[in-house]
Parts: structure tokens; C-alpha cells; sequence
């Protein structure tokens, strides 16, 4: 049984994917820029709130424009 209307599938989807895609880019960029000191999770999880911030509102601005552009350079379905 779904939980949401479709309507909010967009909104979920970019949620869903700029959480994880920016918990573990922020991952490998802590661990490049500190190694594994001592609290490494805290100052991962703190640089990933951060990065999410960000990407959140991000990925929603994007993404309609990237769709349009996948969508000139990808030949439509049943095109063929």
C-alpha cells in the first residue's frame, strides 16, 4: 500500500538520491582530507548534513533541466 500520492514522487526521488549520492561523496572526501582519526563518523555526518543542505535544493533545480537535455540527446522510445 503506497504511502504517498505520485504527485510526490519527484520531491522523494531527489531526496531519496541527493541523501545518499552526498552521504557517501562526503564519506570519501572526509576520509581523503582526514584518514580515520578518532570521531571520523561524527565529522562525516556533520560534513554530510552540510553537503545535503546543498544538494537537496540542487538536484530538485536540476534535474528538470538534465531530463530535458537526456531527453534532445536520447532517441524516444518506439523510435526505431
Amino acid at each position: 500500500m503506497p504511502l504517498l500520492p505520485a504527485r510526490f514522487a519527484p520531491i522523494l526521488f531527489g531526496l531519496l538520491l541527493s541523501g545518499l549520492m552526498s552521504l557517501i561523496v562526503s564519506g570519501i572526501a572526509t576520509l581523503r582530507a582526514l584518514g580515520l582519526p578518532p570521531g571520523f563518523v561524527g565529522l562525516w555526518l556533520s560534513a554530510w548534513l552540510s553537503a545535503w543542505a546543498i544538494a537537496f535544493p540542487s538536484v530538485l533545480v536540476i534535474a528538470p533541466i538534465v531530463r530535458r537535455i537526456v531527453a534532445r540527446v536520447c532517441e524516444a522510445p518506439g523510435r526505431r
